[in-house]
């Protein structure tokens, strides 16, 4: 499948894919969610300056009847035509702040249901992520077919990323073309050499690290993914000075664009890319181009 950039910005230039060799989205049929990335034109929208259309890799759709509008609405405010949404709602922030820190997890499994009803809805913009639990992995193997990525939370379920049962889900995933979105903790097991030892061990999979690693200025973390060509970062959360790092020690290809809605307002996020004053090329490459590619979709 190919996905046009439409519209604005100019076109980026050659430069290795993202996950190359990786297996994003080998041996799998396109989804439903495969298609032109078109939608409607936001009107006065706040638009990053210097970029085209933008696709949101970090977006949780919360529960409730409005989410979806809420969502929609939010997205096209900021000229953000596509997102990656996983299911929301799995435990509160006051319970999640606290595992973050002191561990612990849930059991219950993530309505991963009723946000795949949304993303078929919408299918031209919302791409749905399976929210995958260590505790439940059957539901997984499962239902996973119908998603186009698996998300795995150490700070939600409790499973350190070191725990086999994490590397049976990943297992799964690489089975699905499934690429593994994970936030890394300061818990024994959990954190970004925990990661790097993950990727290495599944060479196949494309691995992204949520918020540039634990913390807002996690230079340290970046520089023990330098070597995993298999792991991309996703920038919601941390400092500009982080991003920049990113940047410098993984280039544009391995740099995804997010946001963390609802918790983060989008704009807050893209005001860090304004701030360094981007080219045209780069912002393409991370805000639109490295999504596409980790979905298996070809941009022209």
């Amino acid at each position: 499948m190919t996905v046009a950039r439409p519209g604005r910005g100019p076109e980026p230039g050659a430069g290795p894919q993202p996950g190359a060799g990786a297996g994003a989205g080998q041996g799998t049929q396109p989804g439903p969610w495969h298609g032109r990335a078109r939608g409607p034109e936001p009107v006065g929208a706040l638009r990053l300056p210097g970029a085209g259309p933008l696709f949101d890799f970090r977006v949780r759709l919360r529960p409730g009847a409005d989410a979806a509008a809420g969502l929609l609405a939010t997205m096209d405010a900021h000229g953000i035509r596509r997102a990656m949404v996983t299911p929301g709602g799995t435990a509160t922030l006051a319970r999640i702040s606290r595992q973050f820190i002191k561990g612990g997890g849930v059991t219950e499994d993530a309505d991963n249901g009723a946000a795949l009803s949304v993303c078929q809805e919408h299918h031209e913009r919302l791409v749905p992520c399976y929210f995958a639990s260590p505790h439940n992995p059957d539901a997984y193997a499962a239902e996973g077919k119908d998603h186009a990525a698996v998300e795995i939370s150490p700070a939600v379920h409790g499973v350190p990323l070191a725990d086999p049962r994490t590397a049976a889900l990943v297992e799964t995933a690489q089975h699905a073309g499934h690429s593994v979105y994970t936030v890394c903790l300061p818990l024994p097991g959990s954190g970004v050499a925990d990661l790097a030892r993950l990727a290495a061990g599944f060479p196949s999979v494309t691995f992204v690290m949520g918020h540039c690693g634990i913390g807002n200025i996690d230079v340290w973390g970046l520089s023990l993914v330098r070597d995993s060509p298999n792991v991309l970062v996703e920038t919601s959360g941390g400092y500009t000075v982080t991003l920049r790092a990113a940047l410098g020690e993984l280039g544009a290809d391995r740099v995804l664009f997010g946001s963390e809605y609802p918790l983060q307002d989008p704009g807050v996020e893209l005001a860090k890319f304004a701030a360094l004053g981007l080219d045209g090329a780069t912002l393409a490459r991370i805000t639109w181009e490295n999504a596409h590619r980790i979905l298996g979709e070809d941009v022209v």
